[in-house]
């Protein structure tokens, strides 16, 4: 009875979550409600506030259940030690990252609440944050990437691991920022690919 309670119990949460994610994308983060996201999931107000505190907590969940498997997918990208091809982990970090926004309505309707639905103020400052904490962690594991690619002779002896792993960071966040706002795919969806491929040849020796 116990475990049913506990699997009932995180079905309601996800519920709720997915119906924040509804609500959010509609009306925007700053204009939803407690009761608008409880009304969306067919829950009391009472039961969204059992799961979540406040609704900070319901959007790190919802952004959570996007960004855990992301970095999963980098930290096993990302294992270039003794790899003879640290670029291609690169290109293939940030080309399988396009290709979960093409493959997966979640990851991206989440995506397209942080980057155009919600103001990042009061409460939600802090939640800024985090993100570019988390941000900065990807960077840093570009950056280690470029340094093996350096050791091994795969870039030139003048390039900057630092600088080449920023320049690929601000060129990743702007593509997906311009990837999300082209709703119809016409200017950046269908050549996402196409981009990363181009920027990575740039770097090769």
């Amino acid at each position: 009875m116990a475990r049913k309670t506990k699997e009932d119990a995180e079905i309601t949460r996800q519920r709720i979550i997915d119906a924040a994610r509804e609500v959010f994308l509609s009306r925007g983060v700053s204009r939803t409600s407690m009761e608008q996201i409880a009304t969306q999931a067919g829950v009391t107000r009472g039961a969204v506030y059992w799961h979540f505190s406040n609704k900070t907590d319901l959007f790190q969940a919802m952004r959570e259940q996007v960004f855990l498997p992301l970095i999963d997918r980098m930290d096993d990208t990302f294992q270039v030690e003794g790899t003879e091809d640290p670029l291609n982990c690169i290109e293939h970090f940030l080309c399988s990252t396009i290709e979960a926004l093409d493959d997966n309505i979640t990851t991206r309707q989440t995506y397209e609440i942080m980057m155009t639905k919600c103001e990042y103020v009061e409460e939600f400052a802090v939640v800024l944050q985090q993100i570019l904490s988390n941000c900065s962690g990807i960077r840093e594991k570009i950056e280690l990437a470029y340094e093996q690619a350096k050791s091994l002779g795969q870039l030139p002896a003048s390039h900057d691991p630092g600088a080449l792993a920023m320049d690929t960071h601000l060129f990743f966040i702007g593509l997906l920022n311009m990837w999300v706002k082209d709703i119809n795919g016409q200017l950046y969806r269908h050549q996402a690919i196409e981009h990363i491929k181009s920027h990575m040849r740039l770097r090769h020796k």
